[in-house]
């Protein structure tokens, strides 16, 4: 049982927990599901599999297993040499659609960049700083702040001089 405890992480240690109490009924398994965030047939199904297998069945199955969805081997070194030969100065998206339009290889635009960066082809920008400005504080009074704004220009369209419009704003 310890064994088991150190290679669970806390999520399957609360989880274990909670099934534990509610075997003993010490609290309902109305309560359990919701603090567990699982409906009540759930928490039944992993009773189930507490009693049948003990804590090590509640600890996830996929642990330590690759993904489903990964590329394999093969196909990663075949993007990778056709990427290095045609398309090295392409950005990741624009390389994936010429790898399926011209080679007919389906990959994603992530994992054509996540090849890309692996082998050094691609560096992503960086993102800019945010710059975070400081509100102005409000003033006390109205009319203590005064905007004035000059606009010059021929308003009158050669019938007059040439003239400025000034505009005060009191605020």
């Amino acid at each position: 049982m310890k064994q088991e405890l150190l290679t669970m992480n806390q999520k399957e240690i609360t989880r274990l927990e909670l099934v534990q109490r509610v075997t003993k009924k010490q609290i309902s398994q109305i309560e359990a599901s919701e603090a567990l965030g699982v409906s009540s047939r759930q928490l039944r199904r992993l009773q189930k599999i507490y009693k049948q297998k003990g804590a090590w069945g509640l600890v996830s199955q996929r642990r330590g297993k690759a993904s489903n969805n990964q590329l394999s081997v093969e196909m990663k070194r075949q993007a990778f040499e056709l990427i290095k030969t045609h398309y090295s100065d392409f950005g990741p998206r624009l390389a994936c659609e010429k790898l399926f339009e011209r080679h007919q290889i389906k990959m994603s635009p992530e994992s054509v960049r996540q090849l890309m960066l692996k082998e050094g082809l691609w560096v992503g920008k960086k993102r800019k700083k945010v710059v975070v400005h400081q509100t102005r504080t409000r003033r006390s009074k109205f009319g203590e702040l005064v905007q004035i704004d000059g606009s010059p220009h021929d308003w009158f369209e050669g019938r007059a001089p040439a003239c400025c419009l000034i505009v005060f704003m009191a605020l």
